[in-house]
């Protein structure tokens, strides 16, 4: 099946254990959780796309950590934690994050295919818990809503080594091992026609933006959140792994990680070396830019021969082909109804993406 994204996945993880290596990945991922002010639908906005329901806050931001913030939303994200735990995932952490009803959670390290498999059960069972406490959680990466912030998806990375399992991106005098500077190399090299994979929507490209904890340029550096590679280590440290900052709540994670792991190899493959790490101010670095749009990452694959020729021309052409789609879609809206002056994200990103993802 070329379309079947799960399938792609298993296939890069095969090429990857032909190699000699076993895939293991840390999920962190930004959604926010809003009150439902009404459960009445009209029938006349039972269509497609139905308009955003009405909802409030769910909780202030702002919060700093603070535990009278923590203890508001305690009974709910005990819920969640105990609906994640009864179908085997249970978080690793939990946290009120900077915007209203802005959470972050994050979960122990997990291996191959199961890892991609855990976010499609762990975003599916969020959104049924909430709803059935009269409430919505949307990963929709920027919500139009006043005060709210971008969400993100970040994605820890590691290679382990299939016989005794030891973490091949550790080293005894480095904060990263040479096989995984080449992976890291790769990650770069392939970072721009992979934005489609880890930014699928027209709204996630609203995150990339300077000094927002979000990159907007092709760049890697030690514990840096700015750039769009992290590398969390240190010499001696056997739990050293990369991260990958660019993804939105929103992305299909068999896709992302089918593009991570075959830009990783192929770094490997060809001993590629990165860029000197950047060392100051990642969001003044001379680096190449990230798309800034859908449409503008769309290009970049159209262009790319790498990913075609790593996943089949079918799913790449079945993907640029349903992308466009989507654009010319969010066109139409946009010139039938222009947003207002100063409006970042517009009516039709809020039909489309707000409730349903």
């Amino acid at each position: 099946m070329p379309l079947d994204g799960r399938g792609l996945m298993r296939r890069m993880l095969g090429e990857l254990g032909e190699a000699g290596y076993d895939y293991l990945a840390g999920i962190e991922i930004e959604y926010y959780i809003v009150r439902l002010d009404t459960d009445l639908v009209l029938p006349e906005n039972a269509g497609f796309t139905p308009p955003p329901p009405q909802v409030s806050i769910f909780e202030l931001g702002y919060q700093y950590l603070s535990e009278v913030r923590l203890d508001s939303v305690a009974g709910t994200l005990e819920a969640i934690r105990d609906g994640l735990s009864a179908i085997g995932l249970p978080p690793r952490s939990m946290e009120d994050e900077w915007g209203p009803g802005q959470m972050e959670f994050s979960f122990s390290p997990i291996g191959g295919l199961a890892a991609a498999d855990a976010v499609v059960l762990f975003r599916s069972a969020v959104k049924q818990i909430c709803q059935r406490r009269g409430l919505l959680a949307t990963f929709m990466c920027r919500p139009a809503l006043p005060n709210f912030f971008s969400s993100g998806w970040h994605l820890h990375e590691s290679l382990l080594s299939p016989g005794d399992g030891r973490n091949v991106f550790a080293s005894e005098d480095d904060y990263l091992s040479a096989t995984g500077r080449q992976f890291v190399a790769g990650l770069l090299e392939h970072a721009i026609p992979m934005t489609v994979f880890a930014t699928p929507t027209v709204n996630g490209y609203k995150r990339f933006r300077p000094y927002s904890f979000a990159p907007d340029r092709v760049c890697w550096a030690l514990e840096n959140r700015g750039t769009l590679v992290r590398v969390q280590g240190a010499p001696g440290d056997l739990n050293s792994h990369v991260e990958n900052r660019m993804g939105e709540p929103a992305a299909n994670p068999y896709l992302y990680m089918a593009a991570n792991i075959a830009a990783g190899l192929d770094g490997i493959r060809r001993k590629l070396e990165p860029p000197a790490p950047v060392e100051a101010d990642p969001y003044a670095a001379e680096a190449v830019p990230l798309p800034t749009s859908l449409a503008g990452a769309v290009a970049a694959l159209a262009q790319d021969g790498f990913f075609r020729k790593a996943f089949g021309d079918t799913l790449v052409d079945y993907l640029l082909q349903m992308k466009r789609a989507e654009l010319a879609r969010h066109d139409a809206a946009v010139a039938e109804n222009p947003p207002l002056e100063g409006q970042d994200v517009t009516d039709w990103e809020m039909n489309e993406y707000f409730e349903f993802y």
